[in-house]
């Protein structure tokens, strides 16, 4: 009895029974076949569909598949499996493309002048290890795709190392990105990479930069010497950064944006982060932010007392009780949860409070189910806010106006008024919502409306505030409009600002991912891979799309109502 093995096809110029050529090879060789190559030059590239292969050196020597001299991959696949061992392949537009592609690349070394060293999209498993990327435009594309990069290599890069997007979820381990002309580690479009215990070094923009929704989790890396900052992750980005270090990167080493929500796990050795910045760095970015004058203002103000007060103090002169409880008024979407993480991370730089961390709460949160509950849940929320900011979005829904029989808001309520007393000088409380219901909040306890400085009033951002809110985040999602855009943007922003339900913020946010969802779906129907100005361009045919043929007034005003009755 025999057991059935992979066949092997030689290849061997000159050789006597060998193949002349890759291609003659490949071509004879069965599904599960194996073509050994000696050791030479192969002025030869290659397409397979649904082809499942292995392509490995023989017996030593270096194999290397040269391609530079067209502007196609080395190798192309699409479909089926494919397995390089030991090869180097040059190209001019990309050494390896590979579409729903079972691959594994070991030990190989690419490069191209044009174009990324490896291109991986839509496979469910790849396997790249110890290999090396030695100068591209970019190292590594991994796009829509789940897999693992090992001890591998990459450097001299002009554009980014390691791009990794459209959902995909690779892990890096092990791996080293260094001299790249932007980033060393880019991740993009809702993709969730782990990435782990890697070195980032000699980039010309950020060493890892997170953005459009990803998830990434960054592990034990190291970043050093680059030319952005260490870390960054955009707005509406989430995941962890554990024990990383950051050495050399412009300040403040590590930036979470606001709206981000990453985990941060301190590392031995670290730059400032945006948590430790000083009284004016935060004033800046308080200044920074779209519109809100007012707003603006009267933080300036608050933040003038304390300082003065602060200096009368050591001065030896008499300095009067401030509280620090504030009430925020205004629609939904105008900032308000933003201005008051700020007003947070202020009082602890003012040395105000002892930790400056932020929590969002709402009326489930602090109301119980039966007598004596709600206190105790109350209660509990305000040990856990100490030192910090405690913020109570809608809380005009605690009132007993607002509830029905059997209610436990006004506990709530109650027990809130003498924490904030007891506690005024540990704790501070913003409490938000539409300005008509915060006044008839502050109506339903004597003792409520004294425990609060003052009130800040926030009011709806205009056609121009918005379409500089949504074109920030066009840029700070690597996209951009193009010129016919704007106008469109203006003008329907001018109309729904009208509407009763308008969101302001909310419904630039809903715009923007509306219009990248259109785009996608256009990008996905040109049966090609888009260009890199088609994959940063929002166009006005988007725009229109979202507006027009989605009535995203409307939408957005069902959805606002819908936000409503579920707080």
């Amino acid at each position: 009895m025999t057991t059935a093995t992979s066949r092997t096809l030689l290849v061997a110029p000159g050789r006597q029974g060998a193949y002349p050529t890759i291609g003659d090879a490949l071509g004879n060789a069965p599904d599960g076949g194996v073509v050994a190559v000696a050791a030479g030059t192969y002025l030869e590239t290659f397409e397979l569909a649904g082809r499942r292969l292995t392509i490995r050196a023989h017996e030593g020597g270096e194999v290397i598949l040269d391609g530079t001299g067209g502007d196609w991959p080395v190798l192309d696949a699409r479909g089926g499996a494919l397995t390089l061992h030991g090869l180097t392949l040059r190209a001019g537009a990309a050494a390896v493309r590979a579409e729903d592609v079972e691959l594994t690349l070991e030990r190989c070394t690419l490069s191209a002048t044009r174009g990324p060293g490896l291109a991986v999209r839509g496979c469910r498993r790849f396997t790249v290890n110890r290999c090396t990327v030695d100068g591209a435009e970019q190292g590594i594309v991994v796009e829509s795709s789940s897999g693992r990069i090992e001890e591998t290599n990459v450097r001299n890069v002009t554009g980014d190392g390691v791009v990794i997007g459209l959902g995909a979820d690779p892990e890096l381990r092990n791996c080293t990105v260094a001299d790249c002309g932007q980033r060393g580690i880019y991740v993009y479009q809702y993709a969730r990479p782990v990435i782990e215990t890697c070195d980032v070094a000699r980039t010309g923009h950020e060493g890892v930069a997170v953005a459009q929704q990803s998830r990434p989790e960054v592990r034990r890396c190291k970043v050093h010497d680059v030319g952005g900052v260490g870390i960054s992750f955009a707005a509406g980005c989430a995941g962890t950064i554990d024990e990383c270090h950051v050495d050399n990167a412009a300040p403040p080493g590590i930036l979470v944006a606001a709206g981000a929500t990453p985990t941060v796990t301190e590392p031995a050795r670290r730059a400032v982060s945006s948590g430790d910045a000083g009284v004016d760095d935060l004033l800046a970015d308080l200044d920074a932010m779209v519109g809100l004058p007012g707003v603006k203002s009267e933080v300036h103000a608050v933040v003038d007392e304390i300082q003065v007060n602060e200096w009368r103090r050591r001065a030896g002169l008499s300095v009067g009780t401030v509280s620090h409880h504030l009430i925020f008024a205004g629609a939904p979407g105008t900032g308000k949860t933003t201005v008051a993480r700020t007003y947070g991370r202020l009082l602890k730089s003012l040395g105000v409070l002892s930790k400056g961390q932020f929590r969002e709460v709402s009326r489930r949160d602090l109301v119980g189910q039966y007598i004596g509950h709600t206190a105790e849940k109350t209660s509990v929320v305000f040990e856990e806010s100490l030192g910090g900011v405690l913020f109570i979005d809608e809380a005009y829904t605690l009132s007993r106006q607002s509830g029905t029989g059997g209610d436990f808001g006004q506990e709530a309520i109650d027990t809130m008024v003498k924490l904030m007393e007891d506690h005024r000088d540990e704790v501070a409380v913003i409490v938000a919502g539409y300005t008509d219901e915060m006044r008839s909040f502050l109506d339903v306890n004597p003792g409520l409306a004294s425990r609060f400085s003052k009130t800040i009033e926030f009011e709806n951002y205009s056609a121009d505030d918005l379409v500089q809110i949504i074109a920030r985040m066009v840029t700070g999602g690597d996209y951009q409009l193009d010129e016919n855009a704007t106008p469109l943007l203006w003008e329907y922003f001018d109309r729904i600002a009208k509407d009763p339900n308008f969101g302001n913020a909310r419904d630039a946010r809903r715009l923007f991912e509306g219009m990248r969802k259109v785009q996608s779906q256009r990008l996905r129907l040109l049966g090609r891979m888009p260009e890199l100005t088609e994959l940063r361009t929002l166009t006005a045919e988007d725009v229109l799309a979202v507006t027009n043929q989605g009535h995203l007034g409307q939408r957005l005003a069902r959805e606002n109502r819908e936000v409503t009755r579920n707080n």
